[in-house]
């Protein structure tokens, strides 16, 4: 089976890391016969996703002679749609690519943002090279839906695997031929690593935190003042380490700066340690040997949920309402949305219900990975069959 990923915005983000090894895990993908189109090649190979699929660049420059270029300039200069002129930036890669058996849309969470709209030009380009083509393990926000352009496209997919309910669905009354099933990450396999200095098995509160989050706050300060009192908290009150743990290292978008300026605030340095970067077979096994797990990141969430470790999401969408939803019945209380942080203390009153219902937590998480551990072959099946 010939199969090509595309919409992968590089490794340095490990969620985007673990779905396309988890991916190649659950449909037994042959090296020689998987294609990865990379927004950045050179990160995916300083992970070694390599030995997993082969690696090709998708953003490259666009050919500024040609005709489409000419259009592209028309449409943004007159009518001021830049999305033609931010396609084209796929199209020399996808035409570089044939007979494919299936075309996996694999940015999970792409369609839970307002800027979705180039996607269904980068859709048409490549159902030319596939004879099916599959939006994989996603999150769509139901409002993005109301999009015409976007709800065409939706349609236009031979199938979609929605990784949260929430998201089925919304989805399933556009394109019928929706099935939901877990996040592939959930099945991503654990690599042992060295743990930092400071961090204690099974006593260390793991903690990430996502610039990405502050932009979402409607009370500007309150996300981080959130953190803050919380680590006073376990730092004065319990005898939890704290390890703070990076799950995204883009230049643009990198946890360890907002992770090192809650590190400067923190007292008692002797408790804390700050995790170095890994990749995130090796960040999963950190997050599994937590107590506790707070987490913005989605797939640092997962590796979390999926090892058995109480977590609590700082979300901002759809995707971690839904993904708690189809854990424990409900997302209250296991989700905190960032714009209701309008009290210091609403982060640590909700890691004192997670801390009180602890037991209760690890038993559902138990069953429920057991559950989701038996659609493993499913993936695969769906694919073929569906």
């Amino acid at each position: 089976m010939k199969v090509v990923m595309y919409v992968h915005g590089g490794s340095k983000n490990h969620g985007c890391e673990a779905i396309v090894r988890s991916t190649a895990q659950l449909l037994k993908l042959d090296l020689n016969q998987s294609i990865l189109l990379s927004y950045n090649c050179s990160e995916d190979l300083q992970y070694g996703l390599d030995s997993v699929v082969q690696l090709r660049q998708e953003i490259n420059t666009i050919n500024r002679k040609s005709l489409d270029f000419v259009k592209a300039y028309f449409m943004q200069k007159i009518f001021n749609k830049s999305i033609y002129m931010d396609a084209l930036l796929h199209k020399q890669s996808i035409n570089q690519i044939n007979n494919m058996d299936i075309g996996l849309f694999v940015g999970g969470d792409n369609y839970c943002y307002s800027d979705a709209e180039v996607y269904p030009i980068v859709n048409n380009l490549i159902r030319k090279k596939v004879k099916k083509l599959v939006l994989w393990g996603t999150s769509v926000e139901p409002s993005v839906l109301e999009n015409n352009r976007i709800r065409k496209d939706i349609k236009k997919f031979d199938l979609i695997i929605a990784r949260e309910s929430i998201s089925y669905n919304a989805i399933k009354q556009v394109n019928p031929n929706t099935i939901l099933l877990p996040d592939p990450a959930f099945f991503l396999n654990i690599e042992k690593t060295e743990l930092p200095k400071n961090f204690v098995k099974g006593n260390t509160i793991g903690i990430n935190i996502s610039p990405m989050i502050l932009d979402y706050e409607k009370n500007r300060g309150k996300t981080f003042e959130n953190y803050e009192c919380l680590i006073d908290y376990i730092i004065e009150q319990t005898d939890y380490n704290i390890a703070l743990i990076p799950h995204v290292i883009w230049d643009s978008n990198d946890d360890r700066k907002v992770l090192q300026q809650l590190y400067k605030k923190i007292s008692d340095k002797n408790r804390i340690s700050i995790v170095d970067d890994h990749n995130c077979m090796q960040q999963k096994y950190i997050i599994s040997q937590c107590a506790y797990f707070i987490g913005a990141r989605t797939h640092s969430t997962i590796a979390a949920y999926s090892t058995g470790v109480p977590t609590l999401v700082v979300g901002y969408s759809v995707k971690a309402k839904g993904i708690a939803k189809d854990l424990f019945g409900t997302y209250d209380n296991y989700v905190i949305p960032v714009q209701d942080l309008n009290q210091k203390n609403n982060l640590l009153n909700s890691f004192l219900w997670l801390e009180k219902n602890t037991d209760r937590i690890k038993i559902t998480l138990n069953d429920k990975i057991k559950e989701y551990s038996e659609l493993k072959e499913e993936y695969l099946k769906r694919l073929i069959n569906g």
